[in-house]
């Protein structure tokens, strides 16, 4: 095939995939909004990441007790600047008008700034929970360095909070951005409690609804999940309680889905495997049934 046709075969797609109205495309809008930039987030979470863990990710001389200080009033004024664009651009994201948008991101950013001391004492919290239920780890500074469910835990803090102060879009960017390094996907708007641990993590997924205590424990491939949702007229899910409750000193074992919104009561210890439906009371312990094998001799 000669260069022209090649170039008239181009011109045909340009003009079909340029067309914003075309029906097979109807859920694919031309998108002439602000848009959060993803490596803007990222960078806001890498100068999270160090002012909440000082000494662990930043330079040596920003770990100094000297310059300590110093080092997190710059970071968190960078914070802020980075942060109040970005939230701009979410609640710019899908509203016509941004009239009043700018007064409102910066209002919410200093809002933010000023959460990120609770931040840090609720991880503080989940670091100590990892340490008391793992035997494999020897220090806080190995869990801190090295554990995926810190990581994923400080995004889903950080998001909880923007999500809580109304801001669109960006929470969820953040904690897919763990979801993406980690395989734990926790919805920004589930609520969790102190001293909340993850035991190696690859596969629990948690949904927007659900309510975790204190003092709880989920092992890897453990679902906090909807059994199922209810809709609207036009057929659409409507955005309703629907995932479970965790009560306080609850653990779940590997690859337990936990299903609906029911509530498992408080020192309740669920097994591997489990597939839950119903609620269970305070300091139940559930496991799978035993399956007698039988052997037949060749």
């Amino acid at each position: 095939m000669n260069r022209t046709a090649i170039l008239e075969q181009i011109q045909k797609n340009v003009e079909r995939l340029s067309a914003p109205d075309l029906p097979e495309y109807k859920y694919i809008p031309l998108h002439q909004k602000p848009s959060p930039s993803v490596a803007t987030l990222h960078e806001i979470m890498r100068l999270l990441r160090t002012v909440i863990f000082p000494g662990f990710f930043g330079t040596e001389q920003e770990a100094q007790l000297g310059s300590i200080q110093y080092y997190t009033g710059v970071y968190l004024e960078k914070i802020y600047d980075l942060l109040q664009e970005q939230i701009y651009n979410g609640l710019c994201f899908e509203v016509e008008r941004c009239c009043d948008s700018k007064d409102r991101a910066s209002e919410i950013s200093i809002a933010f700034i000023n959460r990120i001391p609770h931040i840090k004492y609720l991880l503080s919290t989940d670091v100590k929970a990892i340490l008391d239920g793992d035997p494999a780890a020897k220090s806080v500074s190995e869990i801190i360095f090295c554990y995926p469910a810190v990581y994923a835990l400080l995004h889903q803090r950080v998001a909880h909070e923007l999500f809580e102060l109304g801001v669109p879009v960006l929470p969820r960017i953040i904690t897919e951005m763990a979801h993406s390094q980690t395989g734990i996907d926790i919805h920004p708007g589930a609520q969790i409690g102190e001293y909340f641990s993850i035991d190696h993590g690859t596969g629990i997924v948690v949904g927007q609804t659900a309510i975790i205590g204190n003092h709880v424990r989920l092992y890897q491939g453990v679902t906090l999940g909807a059994k199922s949702f209810t809709l609207d007229e036009e057929g659409l899910p409507i955005d309703l309680p629907r995932h479970p409750i965790i009560e306080d000193y609850v653990t779940i074992y590997s690859n337990a889905s936990i299903l609906g919104r029911i509530t498992i009561g408080r020192g309740s210890i669920i097994g591997g495997n489990i597939w839950l439906t119903h609620s269970v009371p305070p300091n139940s312990k559930i496991s799978q049934s035993r399956i007698e094998e039988k052997f037949t001799e060749i």
